[in-house]
């Protein structure tokens, strides 16, 4: 018996609802946070071990690399933090319908857009 399946599947033509997305970024910012917290922990330790390695902190957090780390740690936990709120609200019985879980994912993901690029000024 033949299966009629896929045999390719082509991802660009996937359309994926808001909520998919804004449940598939809050899955990747809980990632990303922990990835951050890596270089969070080495520059707390290095900048406790002596001067010089403060200094060098606190140069490398002044710089373009430090300050794309800053902006996107803080990015990853602005929307963390409003996906998990979202997710919460759908737990206590809210949004569950499908237009306003879309309608939820959506401002959840505009205020993200936001709120970074607010935090992005306010670190550069």
């Amino acid at each position: 018996m033949k299966k009629q399946r896929p045999v390719n599947l082509q991802l660009n033509t996937i359309s994926f609802p808001p909520s998919a997305i804004s449940s598939i970024l809050h899955r990747i910012t809980g990632v990303a946070m922990f990835f951050a917290l890596i270089f969070v922990i080495w520059a707390w330790a290095v900048s406790v071990s002596s001067a010089q390695g403060y200094a060098m902190v606190v140069e490398c957090m002044n710089g373009v690399l430090g300050k794309v780390i800053a902006i996107g740690t803080a990015s990853a936990f602005i929307y963390h933090l409003l996906g998990g709120v979202r997710h919460l609200v759908m737990d206590m019985g809210h949004w569950e319908e499908l237009q306003s879980g879309d309608l939820s994912a959506k401002v959840v993901i505009a205020l993200w857009i936001v709120l970074t690029i607010v935090v992005g000024v306010i670190l550069i």
